[in-house]
């Protein structure tokens, strides 16, 4: 992307992107993260393995000639893409030299864009790796006045071990422990006796742990972007994690709830310096561009902590991009791109910032993450299409019309459903059969709502499938992140 001058703020960065002629793609298994940045982006493409709209988006490529692959994951789908034959064609019949985003990547993804001669345009994958640790988020976020739950790093080998590293710390015996790197729900433990540590004693000797006390909180997300001229902060939102109805995975994220009771004004305040605070520190590290962080607020005392960094666009990008915030100025994914172009640009942070908490109190959008929660696996027959869908009076719930993505959805009572797995695809459990968008709360203190119960009920009813008597050992799931 070419400028001839420098873009001077919100108005000049929005015409920029909307005259842009630099081919910008996203890679990954289904368009989800990015979805709807083609609306501001002019030559912004989605290269995917799952084509939600069976080849009706004029924007999403899949190549046809898909033999089955047992994926490991998401990068493994992201480098199969790069290597595929039908889209290094499509994108050389495109023009241009290609600047690719994606969700996951590794050192073979670097190495393949640059024998192609492809742009990755995201932070090198040796620094991401070393922020991805939790050690080491917690020493930077220290290090810049964003504290964590009351914590100590260290080793144990044992409970004994574990109990003096503790108390000596005045952190009792009532522990959450983390090891550097992986899913959290998976990583994170919970122990408070000899038999808890017992229990995952295994995954614990030998690493280096952050120890903290078990505290009463609720977490928030939120999305910042690290910029030449500080950290810009998304807007906050709860997870909806572990529901049966939407994962098998106990603690398994299934959703997002992004609306202004969050957090507190105070609450979102607090959080938004210590995320800019982190944010700044990560720059001086050579980090740039999108990042996830999470919350923590402890309920007995209202302090605000930092939880875990996910150093990439991520699955809370969906909400981000499409908020008031986002209308107001441009998406936040834009300035990501903005940092990985050959422009100059200025912005006033502070002002941007300032406005995006401010219309935090007025904005409410959900999200769910719908993974097939039951054993067995059979074929699908049919699925719900990929479109807008809308609740009646009756109770029926209606395909409403095609539709590329959610950013017009206005009521409640109207939800964009991306379908993932097709007719011909496996149904089994942990299937991410589709994520629903919609305009209304999905959760609240006592649980999912009876809207959102409707919602999943009606979606999961559009499936017919068969068993089939010889299912395949490994199944390819689409790691919808």
């Amino acid at each position: 992307m070419n400028f001839a001058r420098q873009l001077n703020g919100i108005p000049e960065i929005r015409t920029y992107f909307r005259t842009n002629t630099q081919p910008i793609y996203f890679f990954g298994p289904t368009a989800f993260n990015l979805l709807g940045i083609d609306r501001w982006v002019r030559n912004f493409r989605y290269v995917v393995y799952y084509d939600s709209w069976d080849g009706h988006h004029p924007r999403v490529f899949t190549p046809k000639n898909k033999p089955y692959v047992e994926f490991e994951s998401s990068e493994h789908i992201n480098n199969y893409l790069l290597r595929d034959p039908e889209v290094q064609a499509y994108l050389k019949a495109r023009g241009g030299r290609p600047k690719i985003a994606m969700v996951f990547f590794d050192e073979e993804t670097e190495e393949l864009c640059s024998e192609l001669g492809y742009d990755l345009i995201l932070p090198p994958d040796s620094l991401r790796r070393r922020l991805d640790s939790k050690i080491v988020t917690t020493q930077l976020g220290n290090e810049a006045g964003a504290p964590s739950v009351p914590n100590v790093l260290g080793r144990a080998d044992n409970w004994a071990a574990l109990s003096e590293l503790a108390e000596s710390n005045g952190l009792g015996l009532d522990l959450v422990v983390q090891t550097p790197y992986g899913d959290s729900g998976k990583t994170t433990f919970f122990i408070a006796s000899e038999a808890d540590w017992d229990a995952n004693a295994e995954d614990m000797v030998g690493q280096e742990l952050k120890v903290m006390k078990r505290i009463d909180n609720k977490a928030a997300a939120v999305e910042a972007c690290i910029t030449r001229h500080g950290t810009i902060v998304g807007p906050f939102m709860t997870d909806l994690t572990g529901y049966p109805e939407l994962t098998p995975y106990k603690g398994g994220w299934c959703g997002n709830d992004l609306f202004p009771e969050a957090l507190s004004p105070k609450q979102r305040a607090t959080a938004i310096q210590h995320v800019r605070a982190l944010g700044d520190r990560l720059a001086q590290e050579g980090y740039k561009g999108f990042l996830e962080i999470d919350v923590l607020i402890d309920l007995a005392t209202d302090e605000v902590y930092l939880g875990e960094l996910n150093p990439r666009i991520s699955g809370a990008s969906s909400m981000t991009n499409v908020t008031a915030g986002a209308y107001a100025d441009v998406p936040l994914f834009l300035f990501h791109l903005l940092e990985f172009s050959d422009v100059e640009y200025t912005v006033d942070v502070e002002e941007i910032n300032d406005r995006w908490r401010e219309l935090a109190a007025v904005d409410v959008w959900s999200q769910l993450i719908m993974k097939e929660p039951h054993e067995g696996v059979e074929i699908i027959d049919a699925a719900p299409r990929t479109g807008t869908w809308r609740l009646h009076e009756d109770g029926s719930f209606v395909f409403a019309n095609a539709s590329y993505d959610w950013h017009d959805i206005t009521t409640e009572d109207e939800a964009f459903f991306l379908r993932v797995y097709a007719a011909g695809d496996y149904r089994f459990k942990g299937a991410d059969l589709g994520i629903l968008v919609t305009k209304g709360r999905m959760q609240t203190s006592d649980g999912l709502t009876a809207k959102c119960r409707t919602f999943i009920e009606a979606i999961r009813a559009q499936y017919a499938t068969s068993p089939i008597p010889d299912p395949p050992a490994t199944m390819p799931i689409a790691y919808v992140k």
